[in-house]
């Protein structure tokens, strides 16, 4: 057994996150899901959507001599994609030598009866040109990671395989050229940029030498096919290395037109319970509503039933190593819930369904979802979001009016949507995170589902026969979102002056030290992912889209002169005109993003544009009744998709740097596909074709664009103090053990007792009656603890002016 030299290899990475496919079958004994881009093979996952077990699967092509002719598929050809029909992710992929040498067409699909990803190859060699030879190589990343990783030269029944090991998983690479494998005209292992298989065909056309093993490095696998004849290659995975090969084998002797036969019907049957949104014209090749379908469905893992990861890609991935272990491959509460509202709009009822289900086993004890996790719930960021804890209430809600969960069921669904208010209600409205993972305090995406989110809770309270909890949640919705505007809008200012306008809604605001229910809007924000001396920006002149949630969730109308004053400074911040039409930044000096040269994200760069921001800018324009610019920036989400149809989280914005394979408005080397994009996309169709925003609460619609609720009173915390409400409210403390409150109205000539009572929510609670005192009044109290100890603290809130 000869040893391949060079270990541990060169630090392991991982591969384009610009993908041009995903795939994965619909039958429940298959477990792994492929990715490819550039012509090959990239990623594929087993046995869950979150286990990325390699880097990629290409081709090279040589003459077979030193210093000869070397092509390798993924930097040497020209990539066409097709797929067998309309939403069936089996992908014909033709990959054309740019020296007019050669043709590889091959067909890639996930075998719906194995663990196993298959690929057809036919090597066509232009017309005159002899003696080409075909070579595959594969690299594992057994699991997660291209580290210590061992693979050797082995066989199952008498026939010659590749395979791999790591991390408690296996993989065998096998080929055939009939029914039943038939074993490679030569192999080897070898560790990466010295003893692998490119370097070998690179020096010498062939694999001069035959390594038997490679132990604990990054590895990579070679073999060579029979350039003659059309062949099949099998990437079988298991827990044990002959449960590899057996899956790879079985695979193998299994009839090819059966097994793509039913792997297509799987995926059609499927699409046909569907509803029929796709585009009536159509200026793409793919048909992408069909191509955002099957990428949703494509991100969950039947392990665990309901869970679905942001995106089969770690975003720029060519520059990241071991150390980025989860990429984009992790559950996003707020990411699942947006796709569980997609499956709801483009009818898969049932898969919506299990979405919920999961978001309620994964729950927190306190109520709360975590940042991300992996797909068994366990954490992998352990940042707070509050709309995350919010959009399950709000998924629940739409599908039970869309069907997916009977009113008998809703009662199922009650602990969990009562422990998430009690986790809102305790720790909102301010965020530890906005919902771009960067920054604390009040955002109006965030407050905007939080408040939604309460109101869709009271409604399920109330069909809970428990009328007092929704009014505690009503009061408190009512309350914050009649302050968004003391929390997030500003006037006056130089940016305003600039727009000319009057004011506008700000991206976020920090909480307002020592009366956190302030907020200083002409404060300070340190924006993330910038330069260490250009992080420090004023709140006031930072700016996103993310303001329009406050008219996607119901808070306010689409012509509120607010709202489009704020739309005018959006634009002029974020907006960026590309060929296809408009998009946007996530705000003002973003920094997630390559950098202007082109380099990779690495900590800071530069935001690019984000086409799910279109549409979420459509879903707008439909509330403004402006259908017309809502139709034509769905074509510009359209015009926004990779060769294969896929959407990124990013495209690039500047001129074209080819040398970086950056392109105007083409994907960027962020997350692709980005999953969320592909649901915005879906919910925009359903939208247009509604001529009304899909996922709009009706709560909010009514109690605040239709009947204009006020407030009756006004929150209090420990942790969430107020210094003064407005005159004509009330002063409702919260406490988190049942405490008597004893308070005065008039300086303590005269006091009163009150015990906070159990609101249901993990909140005790004391309304403080302080509606008739006037402007200049104040409010004092203090509270003594269930042990009888009293605070020592005598609390002070001002009645100022409406």
């Amino acid at each position: 057994m000869t040893e391949a030299p060079g270990s541990p290899g060169i630090a392991p990475r991982w591969t384009s996150s610009a993908k041009d496919g995903v795939g994965t079958a619909l039958s429940p004994r298959s477990a792994v899901w492929f990715t490819h881009s550039h012509g090959i093979l990239n990623e594929i996952y087993y046995p869950a959507v979150d286990a990325a077990c390699t880097r990629d699967c290409g081709f090279i092509v040589t003459d077979g001599q030193p210093g000869g002719f070397f092509a390798e598929e993924k930097r040497d050809t020209t990539t066409s994609i097709s797929r067998l029909a309309d939403g069936v992710p089996l992908f014909l992929i033709t990959n054309t030598c740019k020296a007019g040498r050669f043709v590889i067409e091959k067909r890639i699909m996930a075998d719906p009866a194995h663990d196993c990803v298959l690929q057809d190859i036919r090597l066509i060699p232009a017309p005159g040109v002899t003696g080409l030879r075909l070579f595959v190589l594969l690299a594992p990343h057994l699991v997660n990671g291209g580290a210590h990783n061992s693979g050797w030269l082995g066989a199952y029944k008498g026939v010659g395989m590749l395979l791999a090991s790591g991390d408690s998983t296996s993989l065998a690479l096998a080929c055939a050229y009939g029914n039943g494998a038939d074993g490679f005209l030569s192999r080897s292992v070898g560790f990466v940029g010295v003893s692998d298989g490119w370097q070998m065909l690179r020096r010498y056309g062939h694999l001069a030498t035959a390594y038997d093993t490679a132990t604990d490095g990054n590895i990579a696998l070679a073999g060579e096919l029979d350039a003659a004849r059309p062949a099949r290659l099998a990437i079988g995975f298991g827990r044990t290395p002959q449960a590899a090969c057996f899956q790879a084998a079985a695979s193998l002797a299994s009839a090819p037109a059966p097994a793509m036969a039913a792997y297509a019907a799987d995926w059609q049957r499927w699409q046909s319970g569907l509803e029929p949104l796709d585009p009536k014209i159509r200026d793409t090749p793919h048909n992408l509503y069909r191509v955002s379908t099957t990428v949703l469905r494509s991100h969950e893992s039947p392990l665990f039933p309901g869970g679905s990861i942001a995106s089969l890609s770690i975003p720029w991935g060519d520059a990241k190593g071991d150390d980025d272990l989860g990429g984009y491959h992790l559950v996003w509460p707020r990411d699942l819930a947006e796709t569980g509202g997609a499956l709801l709009a483009c009818g898969a009822t049932e898969d919506a369904r299990r979405v919920l289900d999961y978001l309620r086993v994964i729950q927190e004890p306190d109520g709360h979802w975590r940042q991300n996790t992996w797909l068994d719930g366990s954490m992998y960021w352990g940042g707070i979001q509050m709309d995350e804890t919010a959009f399950p209430i709000l998924l629940l809600d739409l599908a039970w009016r869309h069907g997916a969960v009977a009113e008998a069921e809703l009662g199922s669904y009650w602990p969990m949507v009562r422990a998430a208010c009690g986790f809102i209600l305790r720790n909102g409205p301010a965020s530890d995170q906005d919902r771009w993972e960067e920054n604390a305090g009040y955002t109006p995406a965030t407050i905007a589902v939080e408040i939604a989110g309460l109101l869709a809770a009271a409604d399920l309270a109330l069909r809970m026969n428990e009328p007092a909890m929704a009014a505690y949640l009503q009061d408190t919705a009512d309350a914050w979102n009649t302050d968004i505007e003391s929390w997030m809008y500003v006037s006056g200012t130089a940016l305003a002056e600039t727009c000319e306008v009057r004011g506008y809604y700000l991206r976020v605001v920090a909480e307002g030290g020592h009366d956190l229910a302030a907020a200083p809007v002409h404060g300070r924000v340190a924006v993330r992912n910038r330069p260490a001396d250009a992080t420090d920006i004023a709140a006031d002149a930072l700016v996103g889209p993310d303001a329009l949630a406050l008219v996607r969730f119901g808070l306010r109308a689409a012509d509120d002169p607010r709202i489009l004053d704020t739309v005018k400074v959006i634009d002029h911040l974020t907006r960026v005109e590309l060929p296809q039409g408009p998009g946007w930044h996530r705000y003002n000096d973003d920094g997630y993003g390559e950098h202007h040269d082109g380099r990779a994200f690495d900590g800071t760069g530069y935001g690019r544009v984000w086409p799910l921001l279109a549409g979420e800018r459509a879903h707008f324009e439909i509330a403004a009744g402006n259908f017309g610019a809502a139709a034509a920036l769905q074509k510009t989400i359209e015009a926004c998709a990779s060769e294969g149809g896929l959407l990124p989280e990013q495209v690039w914005d500047a001129e074209d740097i080819p040398a970086r394979g950056l392109y105007l408005g083409r994907p960027s080397g962020s997350a692709m596909p980005l999953v969320w994009a592909h649901g915005e996309y879906i919910k925009l169709l359903r939208s247009l074709r509604d001529e009304a925003i899909f996922d709009l609460p009706p709560q909010t619609v009514q109690r605040y664009l239709k009947d204009k609720t006020v407030p009756r009173c006004r929150d209090w915390r420990e942790d969430w103090r107020r210094s003064r409400i407005p005159v004509g409210q009330d002063l409702r403390v919260q406490f988190v053990a049942q405490v008597m409150v004893r308070f005065s109205l008039d300086d303590w000539a005269s006091f009163q007792d009150i015990q906070a009572t159990d609101t249901g929510f993990g909140v005790f609670a004391a309304t403080l009656s302080a509606g008739h005192l006037p402007t200049g009044g104040k409010i004092i109290f203090t509270w003594q603890n269930p042990g009888g100890d009293w605070h020592g603290e005598n609390v002070v809130v001002a009645i100022g002016p409406a």
